[in-house]
């Protein structure tokens, strides 16, 4: 199955993938590996050992690529992954609202889980893409253009209060989108 052929992320999206912590310690990343988990509606779920700089399609081919019922359109393929990630590909219809969570054992070494839930997830201002932003109700190509032309023009936004400085984003419309968005 060519993975190729999916965008990267919808607003359907129900993919989780969960990264290690900054203060958590272990393989590092110069040492030319990484290992993942890759669990849920994929052929072959398991633990896949993958070279640094690997990303989420990888690993998906690791793991014999998607089963019949994955909901294939919300994974991020392109998203680049981190040693001991783990990667979760929802079956169609599934709702992801309980993530996997993980902990090495206390309490400053569990893990960062990144679930990526329409029902629940903010879009980051300063790591969208046009294609992330477009699933906004109210935004388009155009304003999905701007929003990130001023993102690198400024260098990042410091607040979602930023987005009222955007070319065709007025009061209104800010106030339509706020609530779907973030700023980390």
């Amino acid at each position: 199955m060519d993975l190729n052929h999916y965008s990267a992320l919808s607003s359907q999206s129900s993919t989780t993938v969960s990264h290690p912590s900054s203060s958590q310690s272990g393989q590092s990343s110069s040492e030319g590996t990484l290992v993942v988990d890759v669990k849920g509606a994929v052929k072959q779920p398991g633990v896949y050992e993958l070279a640094y700089g690997s990303r989420v399609t990888d690993a998906i081919k690791k793991a014999g690529g998607f089963q019949a019922n994955a909901n294939q359109k919300s994974v991020n393929l392109a998203q680049k992954l981190q040693d001991e990630a783990v990667i979760y590909v929802a079956s169609q219809g599934e709702a992801v609202s309980e993530v996997i969570s993980a902990s090495t054992g206390t309490a400053s070494e569990t893990n960062t889980v990144i679930s990526i839930d329409a029902s629940d997830k903010k879009i980051n201002l300063n790591t969208a893409t046009v294609a992330d932003l477009q699933t906004i109700s109210g935004i388009g190509q155009k304003r999905a253009q701007d929003i990130i032309a001023y993102r690198d023009s400024k260098g990042g936004f410091t607040s979602v209060d930023d987005l009222k400085e955007v070319s065709g984003i007025g009061d209104k419309t800010f106030e339509k989108i706020k609530d779907a968005v973030t700023v980390d």
